[in-house]
């Protein structure tokens, strides 16, 4: 209370304050930016909301186009496959074996557990 006995207006928030809000400077709930309309606080979630569905949509939109290019290259890689000569992929398997014995041992078993859990989901 001041000296003089009179009451003091309280003063808007200048430090920390929500805008439509009040209280004495920097202390209080004001201070605090939890007090208000909520008008503010509804505005920023609006608008980070916004920002992260834009960013899922762009990351969509790159792995669209991620998606068609590998089905591009696999459709290719399959129409090839139909017009080669069975001996000639059998011979292209054996040499590819022998330049990367890991590699293509690791590729069988890939291949192995996909049939098995084709095979297996199918009981």
């Amino acid at each position: 209370m001041p000296e003089n006995g009179s009451i003091k207006e309280p003063t808007t928030g200048t430090t920390g304050a929500t805008p439509g809000t009040t209280g004495t400077t920097g202390t209080g709930t004001a201070g605090t930016g939890t007090t208000g309309t909520g008008t503010g606080t509804a505005t920023a979630l609006s608008q980070t909301a916004h920002d992260y569905g834009q960013k899922i949509s762009e990351v969509a939109s790159q792995a669209k186009d991620y998606v068609t290019d590998k089905v591009s290259v696999v459709g290719d890689k399959f129409k090839e496959l139909q017009n080669a000569d069975l001996g000639e992929l059998a011979e292209n398997a054996k040499e590819y074996a022998r330049q990367k014995p890991g590699q293509a041992l690791l590729i069988s078993a890939a291949a192995g557990l996909l049939l098995g859990l084709i095979i297996r989901g199918r009981r």
